[in-house]
């Protein structure tokens, strides 16, 4: 008996069940950071907040990371799968040119978890802890604290046109002529999403402080890209 699941097909599938099944996890821990335990943190007592810092954080950070990891490495297969398949063709195709830009945001977002949210998360949980055995904060968590939560509140930003991209890849189509130079869109692409990514490091949070601040900018995001992509192409 011969099974689907065992062919190229089949191999696919089990990416992208996988690449969906941790980025629910990864994306719903993001939200859950931005939208209900950071606004919970700022009503709560002293006592309250750096026992969650020192035992629930540290959970919820675990799988929050592995989440990112997982779905960044199901979706790197992926692409380099439908690359091997369509050859040169691969920014001629309306899957190409979305896919690359939801790519690139989620890479981002990724390398965001792994290189700036937890390596300061490490600082500010470290610190709680000694707090709370009777020891003195690190005066750098305060600074750590503030980088992570922009890189967070960046991540919230892009996960909105990346979700849209994603979906659009193999729902939408782009009109686009014979011959199509891709240069002009990938490099607006990255001039864009790269300068969003630099205020990101070592930016403000600006208007993206309050929760409807930064879903209100993660949708003009999304709307700025796409018209992009389509008066280029």
């Amino acid at each position: 008996m011969d099974f689907a699941l065992f062919t190229q097909e089949g191999l696919v599938m089990i990416l992208r069940w996988i690449h969906f099944f941790a980025g629910i996890i990864w994306i719903g821990l993001l939200y859950y950071f931005n939208f209900v335990q950071g606004e919970f943190f700022k009503e709560t007592d002293g006592t309250t907040k750096n026992n969650a810092v020192a035992k629930l954080v540290p959970r919820a950070l675990w799988w929050f990371r592995w989440g990112a990891m997982f779905t960044f490495l199901s979706g790197l297969f992926m692409l380099a799968i439908a690359g091997h398949d369509l050859k040169g063709d691969f920014f001629q195709t309306s899957y190409g040119i979305y896919i690359t830009a939801g790519a690139l945001l989620g890479t981002l977002m990724f390398l965001n978890v792994w290189l700036i949210i937890w390596p300061n998360q490490k600082i500010v949980i470290a610190s709680t802890e000694a707090v709370l055995k009777g020891g003195q904060a690190n005066p750098a968590a305060a600074g750590a604290a503030a980088k992570a939560g922009l890189a967070s509140r960046t991540n919230v930003l892009f996960s909105m046109p990346m979700m849209f991209f994603m979906g659009a890849s193999r729902h939408l189509s782009l009109n686009i002529p014979e011959g199509f130079n891709p240069c002009t869109v990938l490099i607006a692409l990255a001039v864009i999403i790269g300068a969003l990514e630099l205020n990101g490091i070592k930016g403000k949070m600006g208007p993206m402080t309050t929760i409807k601040g930064v879903v209100h900018c993660g949708l003009a995001l999304l709307v700025v890209l796409y018209v992009m992509i389509e008066v280029i192409v």
